[in-house]
């Protein structure tokens, strides 16, 4: 009979287990020092510059492109990219009248199928792009922080 009783009910042998409240409690446990983790080293902020760089070269473009030509042609873009001759004539205005839409600590570059206005682009930096189709092709404008 104590040979039954040690094996337990059923021929198994009884086994220690740990109860519900336990199991419930040390899950709890490393569940608040996780949160106090995230807490304590914090999160990586987002890099917004990217994006900021983007809006900027898109507001450029919408008033480039929106703007009636100075000698002729559907737009100011339409009448840069129109000819050879047009961009070398509308060169030093379209450089001019970018450098008034963007803020005084950006830097840009404008390429036409023409030709390029604007400072060369360095490397390993963040930089916003922006493009317009016009009936004589497209013109690209990507904008930087100085």
């Amino acid at each position: 009979m104590t040979e039954k009783r040690a094996r337990g009910v059923r021929g198994r042998t009884p086994r220690g287990q740990l109860s519900l409240s336990v199991v419930e409690a040390g899950v709890g446990v490393v569940l608040i020092l996780a949160v106090a983790m995230g807490f304590a080293l914090g999160v990586a902020p987002p890099d917004d510059r990217a994006a900021q760089l983007d809006l900027y070269a898109e507001d450029a473009a919408t008033v480039l492109a929106g703007e009636p030509p100075r000698h002729g042609g559907a737009t100011r873009l339409s009448e840069v990219v129109r000819s050879p001759d047009a961009f070398d004539r509308e060169r030093d205005a379209l450089r001019r009248r970018v450098a008034r839409i963007l803020p005084d600590n950006l830097m840009f570059r404008v390429r036409t199928p023409r030709g390029a206005v604007g400072f060369r682009k360095p490397a390993g930096v963040a930089v916003g792009t922006a493009s317009v189709t016009t009936a004589h092709g497209d013109v690209r404008i990507w904008v930087w922080y100085v």
